[in-house]
């Protein structure tokens, strides 16, 4: 039972981060400019981040989903908000400065790790997507017990620093092609790929609830 459980949890892991928002580009963008292990560590903050809201959905805790439903509107504008920000400092970022900078550092990885961790965090909708994905699997089980539970969860951050490896380690092989006036736009266009990201989920969001309020 818990090798299943650990295995379902990998599973869940791996899908819940493949598909490639704001910090698949974010990760992309760091593996290309600061190397594969700024890549990979910034990607093990989202996966952090995820797995506590894995567990939030494991555990069931009622109240604490009540209340990200009951503040949804300004969750989803600060989440917003910080992946805009966020957007405009990698389009306004000169990657040769930053090179420069770095040299007088002895290591951003904490930097990397924390920052990723607060932005993937900031979005609440990750809770609802690990229920989604518990429910499919079907594998939350009461009769397994906490550790039951656990070893889940724990599959949960394996899975999602899986994917991360892995896209890292796929970006890291082209790194070597990339110059400075090649990064230069990549981070233009990483930076605008965000904020558009944004932008059109916000939109999406806002014509939903204008429907919903002409239904009702």
């Amino acid at each position: 039972m818990n090798s299943t459980s650990i295995f379902d949890g990998v599973l869940i892991g791996f899908a819940a981060s493949v598909p490639l928002g704001p910090i698949g580009v974010l990760c992309i963008q760091r593996t290309l400019q600061r190397g594969r292990l700024s890549g990979f560590i910034s990607g093990l903050g989202a996966a952090f981040s995820d797995t506590l809201y894995a567990i939030i959905a494991g555990f069931s805790i009622s109240y604490v989903v009540a209340f990200i439903e009951e503040q949804f509107f300004w969750l989803q504008i600060f989440g917003a908000v910080i992946l805009i920000l966020l957007g405009i400092h990698i389009f306004r970022s000169n990657p040769a400065v930053q090179l420069r900078k770095q040299r007088h550092r002895k290591s951003t990885l904490v930097h990397d790790f924390v920052s990723t961790f607060l932005i993937t965090i900031s979005n609440p909708l990750a809770v609802f997507l690990f229920i989604a994905f518990f429910a499919s699997f079907r594998a939350v089980n009461p009769t397994t017990g906490i550790w039951g539970q656990l070893i889940l969860i724990g599959g949960v951050f394996v899975g999602a620093a899986i994917w991360w490896l892995i896209l890292t380690s796929i970006v890291s092989l082209f790194r070597s092609a990339v110059n400075l006036r090649r990064l230069y736009w990549i981070n233009k266009i990483a930076g605008a790929a965000i904020i558009v990201f944004v932008i059109v989920v916000l939109i999406v969001w806002a014509v939903k609830e204008l429907l919903k309020s002409d239904v009702v």
